[in-house]
């Protein structure tokens, strides 16, 4: 008889969900707004401890989209993104009949490599047409190299769309990720650090931005008594009672932090003196990261594969996953201009993403050590 799913990364419930939402029900205001989309903007705001104005939103891929939208972004135009990530920081691009320029990852934060941005933004200005923005991916929980992308920005005057879907709790020199783009974005999928079930958030520096993403994500219904549209508009809002849930996340988010770095520490000391077994980590003391997920690269030299072992752990029912497919390796983008090396394509070749979430129990952990002390006799 198996043995039960160790999951990735589950939903893990903090106990006041359940008030937040019996007060929507209370009230009977179950819309896309109300008291909980309120509350958990200003519980964002809060948390980010910046000058930021904050949109909940149905999803991060909305959130990216109306970023996109409110840059300006036409069909045929550039807009640069991270090569390593998930498909929902590229899809936006293509919604709007732009082009993505794909850019391969640097060693240390598997994020954007600074060289390549600088030539993707090159190559489009050669074509007579400057990037429109630059999707800047904190991937696994892990921030980009801020200061170098900045300065990029700055240099080209170019935004930054910052994609911290998998990196809030996570910093950069003691900043909250998140705060970092002229657009960053939040995902609260079932899967993340916290959720609201589905769900995500725009993070703005300008509270006209703010006013214009609420707008466009209610149907872009202008002020007049009858439904006036000058523009087209979006169903995106985030509904009351997600965010409901998402408020009685928000009060045990340290605490996930706290849980998914203790996971990370373990799997550091697992993984300790084992030369075929590279747990990616921090580089310096300007980061910390949330460790959304957990990863290790395996090295070539190793009689097992990164999928060999992923097959053997779906024995065991332990749930291991491949990092990222790189996005200019996916059919869809196929025909999508790529710049840099090969890194990206080495990380998903070796990289296996390990169980993460903050509910993991004794027994688990248990039965995960075990797994991988067999592998290292064999690897």
């Amino acid at each position: 008889m198996k043995q039960p799913m160790i999951s990735l990364s589950s939903p893990h419930m903090g106990g006041k969900e359940m008030h937040y939402i019996q007060q929507t029900f209370d009230a009977n205001w179950v819309a896309p707004s109300g008291m909980n989309v309120d509350g958990l903007e200003a519980d964002l705001t809060a948390f980010l401890d910046e000058e930021v104005h904050v949109a909940v939103l149905s999803s991060g891929t909305a959130a990216l989209h109306l970023s996109l939208i409110m840059l300006g972004v036409e069909p045929g135009d550039y807009v640069i993104c991270q090569s390593l990530t998930f498909s929902a920081s590229a899809n936006p691009i293509a919604y709007m009949g732009a082009t993505p320029l794909f850019v391969d990852s640097e060693k240390e934060t598997w994020n954007l490599c600074p060289d390549a941005v600088e030539e993707a933004i090159l190559y489009g200005i050669e074509q007579g047409k400057k990037p429109k923005a630059i999707i800047a991916v904190a991937l696994y929980g892990m921030s980009y190299q801020v200061d170098e992308i900045r300065a990029l920005s700055e240099k080209y005057d170019i935004p930054v769309i910052e994609d911290s879907a998998e990196a809030l709790g996570s910093t950069y020199k003691n900043q909250k990720c998140g705060t970092f783009g002229d657009f960053s974005v939040l995902s609260f999928n079932g899967n993340k650090i916290i959720t609201t079930s589905g769900g995500g958030a725009l993070v703005l520096k300008d509270p006209a931005y703010k006013k214009q993403a609420v707008f466009l994500s209610t149907q872009a219904k202008d002020d007049a008594p009858h439904y006036e549209h000058t523009h087209i508009g979006y169903n995106y809002r985030m509904s009351n009672i997600c965010a409901g849930i998402g408020r009685g996340q928000m009060e045990v988010l340290a605490d996930r932090v706290a849980q998914r770095r203790a996971n990370n520490a373990r799997y550091q000391k697992l993984f300790a003196n084992q030369p075929h077994f590279t747990l990616h980590l921090e580089p310096n003391e300007d980061f910390f990261s949330n460790h959304w997920l957990s990863v290790v690269t395996v090295s070539e030299y190793s009689k097992l594969s990164a999928d060999q072992i992923r097959l053997l752990a779906q024995e065991e029912n332990i749930e291991t996953r491949p990092i990222w497919k790189p996005m200019h390796l996916q059919p869809v983008f196929a025909e999508a201009p790529y710049f840099g090396a090969n890194f990206a394509e080495q990380c998903f070749n070796t990289g296996l993403c390990l169980p993460s979430g903050s509910n993991l129990t004794a027994e688990d952990w248990e039965r995960i050590e075990r797994f991988f002390n067999k592998i290292f006799s064999l690897a």
